[in-house]
């Protein structure tokens, strides 16, 4: 089996450059040679560790904001608690050993993971041996009724398309080839994006790079319409940033790849490492608003999960602890929550989505409903 690299130069030699978008496609879902359809990126052994890997606490508290949600919703019975990209089955775990004891919750929750990946598959099946779980592919194929729905470290991992203000106006980059045959980034002039999109990036200096993912807004958009017509609320949760709201403006190349733990050239390992582009929250809060849903943030990681009662749950984690195993579990609170390099209480962030009806959500403020916070 020829190697990804060659596959794609191939790919390019016969029909010309691809978008960034493209190449992170087959990168990361090629069904024989993709990142995630031939390796095990998640814990320990995989190339990155995610929050439900860093402490049984992650999980467990938006267990308890799904069970505040279901609530707040009248308990509706039956339910769908479904979460996007569900790794390896750790965070659900934790969420359905939390909420064992709301009364009726469990009986009421019809558990559904989207996940493509048969690979995958295996690894939640096992990890949640027990529970009845159900798999779907896409968000469409999910069950009809009332929502509850979580995605961590979901939308980050969605292609991305770059486009570059220059002096003669904007242009997308592109994958091609360099002089020695070897994969390379070049500009292809003339692109046009939304209209929104389009004076953003016009107004912006020469060099400016804006990033837009549009399977993600896709995604959101029927998440969204979903929300709007059955009711329910989901929480996304993600590194990233709230587009033009920050003070870069939401400008900025953020296209990384990590090949064996270490920090890599995006280009260099096609197949062979995790490809990844911060998350704009404010583009998919527009979307799913612009369906029908209402949002809510983004907030950091950090407020979230200690509104939630983080600190509470590490003190009785402690409490019943060894002296090397308190130092742990702080340790493993201060990298959820702590907001310095290395940590994830600011640079992650959250975004509730909700029925319109539903003016109150579990781990936000009544003022940071989306439309609330000032630009």
């Amino acid at each position: 089996m020829i190697p990804l690299a060659e596959h794609l130069a191939r790919q390019i030699a016969l029909t010309g450059p691809i978008t960034v978008a493209d190449y992170m496609e087959q990168c990361l879902f090629h069904p024989t040679l993709g990142y995630y359809t031939t390796r095990e990126p998640f814990g320990v052994s995989g190339d990155f560790v995610t929050a439900p890997e860093i402490s049984q606490m992650f999980g467990e508290l938006l267990g308890l904001w799904a069970a505040e949600t279901w609530l707040r919703l009248g308990s509706p019975s039956p339910f769908v608690l479904a979460e996007l990209g569900p790794g390896r089955g750790t965070m659900m775990a934790d969420m359905l050993r939390a909420t064992a004891r709301v009364p009726g919750f469990h009986e009421a929750a019809r558990v559904v993971l989207v996940e493509a990946s048969p690979r995958l598959r295996v690894k939640q099946a096992e990890t949640l041996r027990g529970h009845p779980v159900e798999w779907m592919a896409r968000i469409e194929d999910l069950p009809p009724g009332p929502l509850v729905l979580l995605a961590n470290e979901f939308v980050d991992a969605l292609p991305i398309r770059q486009f570059v203000r220059t002096a003669e106006g904007i242009a997308e980059r592109m994958v091609g080839l360099g002089p020695e045959g070897g994969l390379a980034f070049g500009l292809r002039p003339g692109a046009r994006l939304d209209a929104r999109a389009q004076a953003r990036l016009l107004s912006a200096p020469p060099g400016a790079v804006l990033e837009t993912c549009p399977l993600g807004l896709t995604i959101v958009a029927t998440l969204g319409a979903r929300l709007a017509a059955t009711g329910g609320a989901a929480l996304l949760v993600d590194y990233g940033h709230a587009g033009e709201r920050e003070a870069s403006g939401g400008f900025g190349d953020t296209l990384q790849a990590l090949h064996r733990r270490a920090f890599d050239d995006v280009l260099a390992h096609p197949g062979a490492a995790d490809l990844t582009a911060h998350v704009d929250f404010a583009a998919l809060a527009r979307a799913a608003s612009a369906a029908g849903a209402r949002a809510f943030g983004p907030i950091g990681q950090g407020m979230l999960l200690e509104r939630l009662g983080l600190d509470d749950r590490a003190f009785r984690l402690k409490r019943a602890a060894s002296e090397a195993d308190r130092e742990m579990v702080e340790a493993a609170r201060l990298r959820l929550a702590g907001p310095d390099e290395g940590q994830m209480g600011t640079l992650f962030k959250a975004l509730a989505l909700v029925h319109p009806a539903l003016d109150m959500v579990a781990g936000f403020a009544p003022g940071e409903a989306f439309e609330d916070i000032p630009v």
